[in-house]
């Protein structure tokens, strides 16, 4: 059940808790379906809205869908929106926010509630990721947490390491991490230099990782370490370790200076003679975590996509705004021929985007999406959010240069999209070998 405080305990919250709660499946046909005598309600393309951020939209989802977007719209607008100028001063958000998530339902809404999630699918999660976006919110890092971190405890983890870490991470009090890349080691995961070494019962890891996001104030990071040096191909000798953060000889490193996020904790993380107990292995299986990586990957590379498409939708939306309200040689900007032609452009690349996006969320939450077309979703939406940010940047004039303008935040936060998850690069590459194999 979700968990919410008084000040949004209404009757569209009591709906919205049927909807995760109950056992119907919430993806419906595009449509949504009529009782007998009724007529089906036709959902409109977010491109025929008044607003692409508009609820009630988009035939992926159904009213159900519409009654829990609109409990987490109000409270990313009233509630976390307020809180990002104070994150972005101190280079992190709040243990207390993070509680706070957890004690609204808003934290693992996608694992399952039997084993200590909130119990919800896939799209209840991308509802909100996008309302994140909506609401201009970059920290905590939900998503990272939520639909990355705690997949791999939902389908590796063994019964012991769900029960352990599981409810802890919907309820907020354990953050969770996941440490794959290394100074010299990125996209290839399989360059990595830390080694994990068996001794006796327990593993000894040493090894330092970058860029980690929720890094600073993790309880808890999937830690990928080389177990098997000796193997002919690297893949085969990775495995992955659930390392608490105070154990001995897990240090923090310096809160990294981004171009973007700066409200995100991303840090550098040290293992010197970490010693963790066989307990600590994902699953207990050790030399499959390659395995684990690459089938988690997609959801990974998908949700980035899903972000990067409604990050797009909010920018396009406060700049129509902008450029209605702005005036230029005694009329409006949106009057200028210029201006309504690049806002038409903007307008049917973010729709045609979107259209694939949606397919893509349709057939993960199917379980056929495959890795190719999630690859494809990370990279074509990530490029078209940043030319999307860039252009609307420029109708902005000279305050979208401005840092306290929200555009100039997205324009910075967003060009990291096109590099985690796996570089644009290597999606193509990736996209590329069913292409050219005989």
């Amino acid at each position: 059940m979700l968990k919410l405080t008084r000040r949004i305990l209404d009757s569209e919250l009591s709906s919205a808790v049927r909807c995760l709660s109950s056992s119907t499946p919430l993806l419906k046909p595009a449509q949504t379906q009529a009782s007998e005598g009724e007529e089906e309600v036709f959902r409109p393309a977010a491109a025929q809205a008044e607003a692409m951020t508009d609820m009630g939209t988009r035939s992926l989802f159904t009213p159900e869908h519409d009654m829990f977007r609109s409990v987490v719209r109000k409270y990313m607008k009233e509630e976390l929106a307020p809180l990002q100028a104070a994150f972005e001063e101190a280079g992190q958000p709040t243990k207390e926010v993070w509680r706070a998530l957890g004690q609204q339902g808003l934290l693992g809404v996608s694992t399952p509630a039997e084993l200590g999630g909130i119990g919800g699918s896939f799209l209840d999660e991308m509802i909100l990721c996008e309302e994140m976006c909506y609401a201009f919110i970059q920290a905590p890092a939900i998503p990272l947490h939520s639909a990355i971190v705690m997949p791999y405890l939902t389908h590796y983890g063994t019964k012991e390491q769900q029960e352990r870490y599981i409810p802890a991470m919907t309820s907020g009090e354990c953050i969770g991490s996941i440490a794959m890349t290394e100074p010299d080691a990125g996209s290839d995961l399989q360059g990595i230099r830390t080694t994990a070494k068996k001794d006796g019962d327990d593993w000894i890891i040493n090894g330092s990782k970058i860029y980690i996001t929720n890094g600073w104030l993790t309880d808890c990071c999937v830690l990928v370490a080389k177990t098997n040096p000796d193997v002919k191909r690297a893949a085969h000798g990775i495995s992955l370790f659930l390392v608490d953060a105070d154990t001995k000889g897990f240090h923090k490193g310096r809160k990294l200076k981004k171009l973007g996020t700066h409200g995100q904790d991303t840090a550098e993380l040290f293992f010197e003679d970490v010693r963790v107990p066989d307990s600590a292995l994902l699953g207990g299986v050790e030399n499959i975590g390659f395995y684990q990586l690459m089938e988690q990957l997609p959801q990974e590379r998908l949700q980035i996509g899903v972000t990067a498409a409604a990050h797009a939708e909010a920018m396009f939306e406060i700049t129509r705004d902008w450029v209605r309200q702005r005036k230029v040689f005694g009329g409006r900007v949106a009057d200028l021929q210029t201006v309504k032609h690049k806002l038409a452009e903007l307008k049917t690349s973010i729709a045609v985007c979107r259209a694939f996006i949606d397919q893509c969320m349709d057939m993960h939450d199917q379980k056929k999406l495959c890795y190719e077309m999630a690859s494809m979703a990370k990279y074509w939406a990530t490029d078209m959010e940043n030319k999307v940010a860039a252009d609307c940047l420029q109708l902005h004039g000279g305050w979208g240069f401005m840092w306290e303008t929200q555009i100039a935040k997205s324009y910075a936060g967003c060009r990291v999209q096109t590099i985690y998850g796996g570089t644009n690069e290597v999606m193509k590459e990736l996209i590329a070998r069913n292409i050219v194999k005989k």
